[in-house]
């Protein structure tokens, strides 16, 4: 649909990328990677018509829309969250008042027989039709599935969307944009501001109900739950791979190695023509052959290599004095702002050494028990026990304000690192984005984002026995995620990690705390084992093939373990039967799929011509049609889950 080439962007004379040439098809799912300052934004931006590039062109076909959602906009405050919600409908509304007042027109002239009243009632059929066939009766209904689906409630629709924060409001920006259903949808670090249970879903609309997405993110899962392409921006070029990015990773680690061989071959061809040269630069003899290896070296094409991946430097953080056995100790406590109970009944013990993880949707009150534990909210109700010579270490978003902006970033850090790690201080920087001259900048001019790393790097060097972490992997990328992931496994201390990156809490938290409806629940075990546990626990079937057995109590034990395993035996086979069924159930769907997206393409084509457009019978067709597809793809979408849960229930 897009096709994109010789593109070139400079800034300051300094080109960013060049010669880059590459295609978006239809239904591609592609991931854009590369370090930070790569230009990854930049190419959305581009995408999007928001920037020219220096050189270059990208073609984008007449009707093909386009959708573009970055990392930070400017947000309107007037409307209801509804009414701003359903300004991605604003042609359809327009569309609906045309219907209303050639109704109206109709029911009001008495010129039945005249050819103008003819033609208002096939222009008012055709309308009609059209307003259907783009599902005008039941776009509310859409709407509303997607707002409940990015975390909103039915009670948040009424409210202005002033009384919410930038996060949620950047939601209704993305389900604006998803209700819109672009070509091509184009998205700039789409989860920064979702929780797990919003970015499940947000990955399920994509891959089922999206067309071609362009997404940058620095969250793992997202990236291989979506995408099946991988563009990266590396040396001020674009390398494609038609795989998701976790094979990218491997792919990617063979190609630098293959260039490290190339580059070693070619600086050895280099020292050998350059001492060539050097030591017959003065013999009139060989005059002929230095000016031609003088030639050769002008004109030699050099290799570049990627960047070293600096994530196997080891950091770890300072653990101090020894705290008590049970760090944090909650007895029934309650806390309510006036008649709202953000939660109540909360009994939990931490113990010293574990990793934790606090999770749930945005507003259900994680951040609101780490500030009780922290000692900056103190009228909840029950009891809170911190234990023996507990010793916090807090990170949150608000912390990058707290920054001396007249110091320098290698200041900063200077100023807290102690012992050995001060000679290592270069090289922390340098894994978190800091590298070269960025060390010498001032605080003040630093982004929010940039803020936000070195608040993280001077907190892993302050000597502290329990670590609360509130979000902090949203402006890290990969590199400096996996730095930051395994110093806190090696932390010897106590760990609460609030987050959504599931990615980032996989094999680092061992229980995990779940937020909702007043209550905090405890699950033990990794945050898959918890995911997993959700989704069986909503599964009705898997529920009930966990059938009690009804053999008979006997003294004689083999009896008993014989009927067990038989019994065993009988419900394993008749979940393997069930699996087989949905297997067919999932293919049948995928089959009926290709053939009636086919034919409304097929369809879509002739109402692409004046013949077309109006014969009216296509109109119908095609809206019974879609009704199919929408009908098929929700049977789809059940059948995979089953099928996904139903497997993953052998294991």
């Amino acid at each position: 649909m897009i096709s994109v080439e010789g593109l070139k962007v400079e800034f300051n004379a300094t080109p960013l990328f060049e010669g880059v040439s590459y295609v978006i098809n239809k239904k591609d799912r592609i991931a854009l990677v590369g370090k930070n300052g790569a230009g990854k934004s930049t190419m959305l931006k581009i995408l999007a018509g928001l920037q020219q590039p220096t050189e270059g062109t990208v073609s984008v076909p007449r009707d093909c829309t386009i959708g573009y959602l970055p990392q930070v906009m400017k947000l309107a405050d007037s409307r209801m969250v509804m009414e701003e919600a359903e300004l991605a409908f604003g042609h359809i509304r327009e569309m609906q008042a045309d219907i209303e007042r050639m109704n109206q027109e109709l029911a009001d002239r008495t010129d039945y027989e005249s050819e103008d009243y003819q033609k208002l009632i096939e222009r008012f059929t055709h309308e009609n039709d059209r307003f259907l066939m783009m599902g005008g009766a039941n776009y509310r209904a859409e709407l509303e599935r997607t707002l409940m689906g990015l975390g909103f409630v039915r009670t948040d629709f009424d409210r202005p969307t002033s009384e919410f924060s930038g996060g949620w409001r950047m939601r209704i920006e993305l389900a604006k944009l998803l209700l819109q259903r672009p070509d091509v949808l184009l998205l700039d670090e789409p989860t920064n501001h979702l929780d797990i249970e919003s970015i499940q879903w947000l990955e399920q609309f994509l891959a089922t109900r999206a067309n071609a997405v362009v997404l940058v993110s620095h969250d793992r899962a997202f990236l291989n739950n979506v995408t099946t392409r991988t563009i990266e921006i590396s040396c001020g070029h674009i390398y494609d791979y038609k795989v998701k990015y976790d094979e990218f990773v491997k792919l990617r680690q063979e190609r630098r190695e293959q260039q490290l061989r190339a580059y070693e071959n070619q600086q050895k061809q280099i020292e050998d023509t350059e001492a060539f040269i050097e030591r017959f630069r003065y013999k009139a003899t060989k005059a002929v052959q230095v000016q031609s290896r003088i030639k050769q070296l002008e004109k030699l094409e050099r290799v570049e290599v990627d960047e070293e991946d600096t994530s196997a430097l080891r950091l770890k953080f300072t653990c101090s004095s020894r705290s008590g056995n049970y760090p944090v100790i909650c007895e029934d406590v309650r806390k309510a702002y006036g008649n709202h109970v953000v939660f109540h009944d909360v009994n939990l013990t931490i113990n010293r050494g574990e990793k934790v993880a606090f999770v749930g949707k945005n507003g259900e009150g994680k951040s609101t028990l780490v500030k009780c534990i922290m000692g900056e909210i103190s009228d909840y109700t029950g009891r809170l026990t911190l234990g023996h010579n507990v010793q916090i270490g807090y990170f949150a978003q608000n912390q990058a304000q707290l920054l001396d902006e007249n110091l320098t970033v290698f200041d900063t850090i200077d100023r807290v690192a102690v012992g050995d790690i001060r000679l290592k201080i270069r090289d922390i920087l340098g894994a978190f984005m800091f590298g070269g001259e960025a060390s010498e900048k001032k605080v003040s001019v630093l982004s929010g984002g940039e803020r936000t790393r070195l608040a993280m790097i001077k907190l892993l060097l302050e000597p502290v026995n329990f670590l609360i972490l509130d979000e902090p992997t949203n402006h890290l990328d990969m590199r400096s995620k996996d730095i930051l992931k395994e110093a806190i496994a090696g932390f010897e201390g106590t760990v609460i990690v609030v987050s959504h990156d599931r990615d980032f809490l996989d094999g680092l938290v061992t229980k995990v705390y779940e937020f909702g409806g007043g209550l905090v629940k405890e699950h033990l075990g990794g945050i898959y084992d918890f995911l997993q546990k959700k989704r069986i626990d909503s599964l009705n079937e898997l529920q009930k093939s966990a059938t009690p057995s009804t053999a008979s109590s006997t003294p004689d034990e083999a009896p008993k373990e014989s009927s067990a395993a038989r019994l065993s035996y009988e419900e394993q086979k008749e979940r393997n039967k069930r699996l087989k069924k949905l297997e067919r159930r999932v293919a049948d769907c995928e089959a009926e799929i290709n053939q009636t997206e086919a034919a409304i393409a097929i369809l879509e084509q002739k109402l692409a011509t004046p013949e077309g457009a109006s014969d009216m019978s296509l109109y119908d067709r095609h809206r019974k049609l879609k009704e199919q597809l929408d009908r098929v793809m929700d049977e789809w979408e059940a059948a995979s889950l089953e099928l996904e849960e139903g497997r993953a229930g052998l294991v």
